[in-house]
């Protein structure tokens, strides 16, 4: 094979768009959506989960692309595209996927649910009994909690909330006062239900709603008695969310981050959604206010937030409509009543959540909690979710004495409130809260447990790719490992000392961390099984991950490639490397799976001269993972485990033919189907099948 010079490897052309490769993913998301072999409600769950996808896009990254557009950046990522280049090709894409957002859920959508006598009723279907409950609603539950603010000199354009609901109303006539400014702006408080449930005996159907947005319409005017409302237009701006804190400069981090989190809401707009029939002058007024482009505005033919519509998925009970429910299986060693500090003297234990339960590390938690050999536990948190039995478990270990040690990310994005509360909560019971390390977010993770047996001190471990958090351990694919192994024991004990007091980095027996040692690691592993292929002898590299951007991880690739190594991608969300480019990644192949559950784990699968070593972790291959994140990888070493890690996180996944994209080289994604005289085969109903109970 010709191999290309090295220094094409800088072209920009090798590398995708990240924030393209991220609407990508979204557009693969809105797939499911479309697909009718999708059970119908989740079809709706998947149109709300693209919308909320979509809102933390504009958020962030969108946000991020303003900024350096404004501050008129020349600086841009591996592929070469400047800011205001990227946002005008953003704006493209996301203006397209938008748009085919409210057509599948006009078209599709409304029209399948009302089939299974789910209906969301819009105002001129109203009959005089429906439109008498919802004034009644109206006048009892919404009218006391609504403020509008008349346009005039002394009641300037409002500062309206991230992401809320809002409505713009023209006017004609003079109020008691004499004024006559001709608009009005009405907020909607978060505190009112998007969607209100019809009694049967009010709308006639099995299951009616009515959307709060079609109720505060119908009676706009009483807001303003005496006058006419010429016009009511629902609106929707979102926010730069990105919170700053400046680590060396402030003397306590979650006192900085809390001043910060009420300025979320209310940061640059960098979104405007607007109502699709509303009149060009009402959307260039709002432009106007928000100092938004005409390439900000997103004209929406119904809700302005499509993310409310997940709740007719909670709201209706009509299992036919949804995923069969499972049962997550569970190793009988570790069932409840099992001593598991003995199970782990004698095993190692690989979990792979949601096929298999959570509760294993829930239990492992509690029985170390009320353990009295247990001297200490120690935590690192990033999500966990609302009344988590983890952190209650923790709390009462605290309680009656035990030496608790809990990193909290305080950083974690989104959950920085909820983990402030956490460590609030942590600190009251005496447990040592540590709020990791500046400037570097602890992404990794552990639970380590110190017990005293006898005349030892053993140590007991769960590493995982996911985070604690119960909730999302039943819709995320993630591994964990429980391990008493005492290498892997002192690896942690000395990850902790480094994270709560200080010291040099000392050299780690199993795991792979970063920021010092992963992405030298990795790198080291792909040279090697490019110096394999090259010597003629077998070379393979697997991998998973949610993420893939590193331009020196993915210029090793394509250095690999060349040599003639097979490199097998499983890249859930962005992928920045262009696979099947003649001279460059003829060996590449990257897959994407979109399913029941969102793909969380990290696996890492190097042939290594036959050694065939396989390592689980909490990273993707992203700048942020290897360089300015705590992350940690381990690899699986009794032979059984490892076999499960490749069988399960990979071998099923590249088999997958319903649910598999594959990525072509001009960065867009094509779905796998299965041959005429193929059985299909979905790799998550297979774990399902296999793994559940």
């Amino acid at each position: 094979m010709s191999a290309l010079p090295i220094p094409e490897l800088v072209d920009p052309n090798l590398f995708l768009n990240r924030e393209l490769a991220l609407l990508e993913f979204n557009r693969r998301v809105l797939a499911q959506a479309a697909d009718p072999g999708v059970p119908l409600l989740e079809r709706v769950r998947f149109l709300s989960i693209c919308s909320s996808n979509l809102d933390e896009f504009f958020e962030i990254r969108v946000a991020g692309l303003m900024q350096r557009a404004d501050a008129r950046s020349t600086e841009t990522g591996p592929d070469g595209m400047p800011p205001q280049e990227n946002l005008a090709a953003v704006a493209e894409v996301a203006h397209a996927l938008v748009e085919e957002q409210y057509r599948l859920f006009n078209q599709e959508l409304l029209p399948a649910l009302e089939g299974e006598g789910i209906r969301v009723l819009r105002r001129s279907s109203w009959t005089a009994r429906v439109r008498k409950h919802v004034r009644t609603h109206f006048q009892d539950q919404v009218l006391p909690v609504l403020t509008p603010v008349a346009l005039d000199p002394s009641h300037p354009f409002p500062t309206v909330l991230n992401k809320g609901l809002n409505f713009l109303i023209t006017l004609r006539g003079e109020d008691a006062y004499g004024r006559s400014s001709g608009r009005a702006v009405l907020q909607v408080p978060r505190c009112l239900p998007r969607l209100l449930t019809l009694p049967r005996s009010v709308g006639g159907g099995r299951h009616d709603f009515v959307l709060l947005s079609s109720v505060i319409h119908a009676h706009v005017g009483d807001l303003f008695p005496g006058m006419t409302v010429t016009g009511c237009h629902q609106f929707r701006v979102t926010r730069n969310s990105d919170l700053w804190v400046d680590e060396e400069e402030v003397a306590n981090l979650k006192q900085a981050l809390q001043g910060e989190l009420l300025g979320r809401r209310y940061g640059d707009a960098v979104r405007l959604e607007v109502a699709a029939k509303a009149p060009q002058k009402v959307c260039d007024f709002l432009l106007k206010q928000f100092e938004l482009s005409e390439d900000d505005l997103y004209r929406v033919d119904g809700p302005v937030n499509l993310h409310r519509m997940g709740g007719l998925v909670t709201g209706v009970d009509l299992p036919a409509l949804k995923y069969p429910t499972f049962l997550p299986g569970n190793p009988p060693e570790l069932l409840a009543g099992h001593d598991y500090f003995e199970a782990l003297r004698k095993q190692d234990f690989l979990l792979h959540h949601p096929f298999q339960s959570f509760s294993p590390i829930v239990e492992l938690l509690r029985q170390a909690a009320s353990d009295p050999d247990v001297l200490a536990i120690k935590q690192t948190l990033y999500r966990v979710g609302d009344a988590s039995p983890l952190v209650e478990a923790l709390i009462e270990a605290a309680r009656i004495g035990k030496v608790v040690t809990v990193v909290i990310e305080l950083r974690a994005r989104f959950d920085e409130a909820a983990n402030i509360q956490l460590a609030n909560r942590l600190e009251e019971v005496g447990a040592n809260v540590v709020y990791g390390v500046v400037g570097y977010k602890c992404h990794a993770k552990m639970t380590l447990i110190v017990r005293r047996e006898g005349h030892r001190v053993r140590r007991y471990v769960h590493l995982g790719t996911g985070n604690y958090h119960v909730g999302t351990a039943r819709a995320y694919t993630d591994f964990g490992l429980l391990t008493s192994d005492a290498k892997t024991g002192q690896d942690v004990h000395q990850l902790f000392m480094q994270l709560t007091g200080m010291g040099s980095v000392l050299p780690l027996q199993r795991l792979v961390q970063a920021p010092f040692s992963m992405q030298d690691f990795l790198l080291e592993r792909i040279a090697f099984e490019a110096a394999e292929a090259r010597a003629g002898r077998k070379a393979h590299i697997q991998a998973r991950m949610n993420s893939l951007s590193h331009p020196e991880v993915i210029r090793a690739l394509y250095e690999a490639s060349r040599a003639g190594v097979q490199i097998d991608l499983l890249i859930r969300g962005i992928c920045c490397l262009r696979p099947g480019v003649p001279g460059l990644s003829d060996t590449i192949r990257v897959r994407a799976v979109i399913g029941r559950f969102l793909e969380h784990s990290r696996v890492w699968r190097f042939h290594a001269g036959g050694e065939d070593q396989v390592y689980c972790s909490s990273a993707d291959w992203m700048n942020r993972n290897l360089q300015r994140r705590i992350e940690i990888a381990w690899p699986m070493v009794e032979t059984d485990l490892r076999r499960r890690v490749v069988r399960e996180g990979l071998e099923v996944y590249f088999a997958d033919d319903t649910q598999a994209w594959d990525l072509t080289p001009d960065g867009s994604w094509r779905r796998c189907t299965p041959a005429k005289d193929q059985t299909p085969f979905s790799a998550q109903q297979w774990l399902l099948l296999k793994l559940g109970r």
